[in-house]
């Protein structure tokens, strides 16, 4: 079968080896007769499915021994609301800092639930550039400051985590967690929906400093409290056991390779590629982030006009290739180039860009 030429924001590309693996194991599981998503969740095969997908996250993002991981439902949009649900104490501040539209709807839910604030913005730039919070003094009431590290509508990314002494920083990573190498300790709290580096779409995994499980109250609605989670290892329910299995084969696929060192200098490689055909075309093609902010993840671009663009995608589809169009809520143009995708694509894409531009 011929692959797609996949470059969709999310859900995304899976590496073609962890799909393989999981239709070699469909219909039995490791001579169970089941496949996994039949199997019980309190049952021994599950249970080291499990164990394993934690223990290799923790190996390959160096995860310190007083963090948690949880494996959660609900995707980031959900920890929107448990975040300040469990760390927003009375008579403290929640601050945000907004580069794009999932870090607007994250400060929104925290509104509802305590007092919040806005630390800085790039709205007022189309949020073309990361805010440079050089300088900038929170008050000492601050529960935590919450950042989004890759925006992919927009296609930005912070390149420099701020740091704000005692504040616990939280981070959502839905889009570009397991894609470069990171301090876990610089964060009191890092999210992620599965669906862009991590698996497929259905679990979100959540990295924890256990200290600040103490803010999470009993009153809390028990799936929504952070300690119902730690406490049963992520097994108060049925979790999703497929995509946790799924997450598994990614993170050993993620291994193989040689772990975020070779990741990275993969996906450095791949986004310099586009990068590169855009600042070379002339302006034909435009960057929408600002160089110092640019995505690793998330390469968006416009062309000249409506018409330009939409004969662009028009082609591209005709080439094989999905997902280009930018988000509704911006157009253009944009490649998702998550770690799954291969180098050889964007190798492709790279190509069919030149093409095009010299036929029109």
């Amino acid at each position: 079968m011929k692959r797609a030429l996949n470059f969709n924001a999310g859900p995304a590309a899976l590496p073609a080896e962890v799909l393989e693996k999981a239709q070699q194991e469909m219909m039995n599981y490791q001579d169970s007769g089941m496949g996994v998503m039949e199997l019980s969740h309190r049952s021994k095969a599950y249970e080291e499915i499990h164990n394993k997908a934690e223990s290799l996250l923790r190996s390959l993002l160096d995860i310190p021994d007083n963090y948690d991981v949880l494996f959660l439902q609900g995707g980031a949009s959900l920890q929107f609301t448990m975040v300040p649900m469990n760390l927003l104490q009375e008579g403290s501040t929640a601050y945000y800092i907004l580069t794009g539209s999932w870090s607007e709807k994250a400060y929104k839910e925290a509104t509802k639930i305590g007092k919040a604030s806005i630390a800085s913005t790039g709205k007022d730039g189309s949020y073309k550039v990361i805010p440079d919070m050089t300088g900038v003094d929170l008050n000492d009431s601050a529960a935590y400051v919450h950042i989004t590290t890759n925006n992919t509508i927009y296609g930005t990314q912070w390149q420099n985590i701020p740091y704000f002494k005692d504040i616990p920083l939280v981070a959502d990573m839905s889009s570009d967690i397991l894609s470069r190498k990171i301090d876990v300790s610089q964060y009191g709290l890092i999210y992620a929906g599965a669906q862009k580096n991590l698996g497929p779409s259905g679990v979100t995994v959540a990295v924890v400093r256990k200290d600040l499980l103490s803010r999470s109250q009993d009153n809390l609605p028990v799936m929504l409290n952070y300690r119902t989670h730690s406490d049963s290892r992520s097994l108060y329910n049925t979790p999703p056991t497929l995509a946790i299995y799924l997450l598994k084969l990614v993170l050993e696929w993620a291994e193989s390779l040689g772990g975020l060192d070779e990741i990275e200098r993969i996906n450095l490689l791949k986004s310099n590629l586009i990068y590169d055909a855009i600042d070379s075309s002339g302006g034909f093609y435009k960057g929408h982030a600002d160089p110092g902010s640019r995505s690793q993840m998330n390469v968006t671009f416009t062309l000249d006009n409506e018409e330009l663009t939409a004969n662009f995608l028009s082609q591209a589809k005709e080439n094989g290739f999905i997902g280009l169009n930018g988000h509704r809520s911006v157009g253009g143009c944009r490649a998702s180039i998550y770690n799954a995708v291969p180098l050889d694509h964007v190798e492709k894409l790279v190509d069919f860009m030149k093409v095009f531009q010299s036929q029109n």
